[in-house]
C-alpha cells in the first residue's frame, strides 16, 4: 500500500592531455573536454499497488452487531493506494438473510441470497516516523438500513502489537461517535507462513435521538442517550503465501459484549436500541492478492 522514489546519482571523471616534453615539436592545442556525464536515471514514477480480496465466513459482524444468521456471507474488497492515499469497494453478499437481533432484511430477501451492503472508503496516511496517522471517509450502502456516512481518524504505532487507536464519526443518518483501540501482531511460523494474532475493542456513544435507551419505567425507547464499552474481538489467523501475490489465511474471531449495557435486556427489550451483544464466534478463510 505505498509507493516507493528511487533516486540514483551517476558521476563521470574529467580527463587530462599529457604535459609535451620542451624538445618536441610543439603540438596542437590540446582540446580534451571532460566526458559527458552520463544521464542522471529520472525517478522512478510512484506507483499504484493495491489488492483484490474475498472474505468467506459464517457470520458478517459490524462492531459487535450480528447481521447475519445461519448462512456463509461473501465479502469481496478492492483497494488502490496511491501516494498515501487509499480508495476501498467493499461488499457483503448473504447467501440466505435470516433475521437476528440486530438485523431485519428486507422482507422480499427473507431467506434468500442478497447483495446486501456496498461500502466506500476514502482516506489519507501520512507518516511520522514509527508513527502513521490517517483521515478519511467512509459511505455505507446498505439494503437493511437508511444509508449513512462517517468521518474517521486513526493513529497506528510501529512497534509490537501495532497499536491502532480509531475515532468513527456519523455524520449523517445515525449521529454518534465510535472509539476502538486494536492490536496486532503477526510472527513467522514456517519460511512464510504467519501466526497472525489481533484483538479489539469499541467504545460506542451515540449523540441523536436514534440512540435512545429502552426505559422499563415507560416501555419505551426514550431513556438516555447509549453510551458504552460496547464490543471486543478476539482473533486468530494463519496466512499462507501460494505465491509472492496470491495468499490464503483461515482465520476465527471471537466477538463478545464489553459490558452490560452492551448485552443487557429489561422486559424481553434490549437496553440498546440496536439490540443487545452476543458471544459468537466466526471462522473462515481471507484469499487475497496483491499487485
Amino acid at each position: 500500500m505505498f509507493a516507493c522514489l528511487l533516486v540514483y546519482s551517476l558521476f563521470a571523471g574529467v580527463v587530462y592531455a599529457d604535459d609535451q616534453p620542451a624538445t618536441a615539436a610543439p603540438a596542437a592545442p590540446a582540446t580534451t573536454e571532460a566526458a559527458p556525464a552520463a544521464a542522471a536515471a529520472a525517478p522512478a514514477p510512484p506507483a499504484v499497488t493495491g489488492s483484490s480480496a474475498t472474505s468467506v465466513l459464517n457470520h458478517y459482524i459490524f462492531r459487535g452487531y450480528e447481521l447475519s444468521s445461519r448462512s456463509v456471507v461473501f465479502q469481496p474488497s478492492l483497494t488502490l493506494n496511491y501516494m498515501g492515499f487509499s480508495a476501498n469497494l467493499w461488499s457483503n453478499i448473504d447467501s440466505s438473510e435470516h433475521a437476528t437481533q440486530n438485523f431485519t432484511p428486507a422482507k422480499t430477501s427473507r431467506g434468500n441470497q442478497n447483495y446486501n451492503e456496498t461500502d466506500l472508503t476514502l482516506s489519507y496516511t501520512y507518516n511520522i516516523d514509527k508513527l502513521a496517522l490517517t483521515g478519511g471517509f467512509i459511505y455505507y450502502g446498505t439494503q437493511y438500513e437508511p444509508e449513512t456516512e462517517e468521518l474517521y481518524v486513526s493513529g497506528t504505532y510501529d512497534m509490537i502489537a501495532h497499536p491502532t487507536l480509531a475515532i468513527y464519526r456519523d455524520i449523517y443518518h445515525a449521529p454518534g461517535t465510535y472509539f476502538n483501540l486494536s492490536f496486532s501482531q503477526s510472527i513467522p511460523v514456517i519460511k512464510d507462513d504467519t501466526l497472525d494474532l489481533g484483538a479489539s475493542f469499541g467504545y460506542e456513544t451515540g449523540s441523536s435521538n436514534i440512540w435512545d435507551t429502552y426505559n422499563s419505567a415507560t416501555g419505551l425507547y426514550d431513556g438516555n442517550k447509549y453510551s458504552a464499552f460496547h464490543d471486543g474481538m478476539l482473533k486468530v489467523g494463519f496466512t499462507i503465501p501460494v505465491t509472492k501475490m496470491f495468499s490464503v489465511q483461515p482465520v476465527v474471531q471471537y466477538w463478545f459484549p464489553l459490558s452490560n449495557d452492551a448485552s443487557k435486556i429489561t422486559n424481553g427489550s434490549s437496553y440498546n436500541p440496536n439490540g443487545q451483544l452476543k458471544d459468537i464466534f466466526v471462522y473462515g478463510v481471507n484469499l487475497t492478492f496483491s499487485f
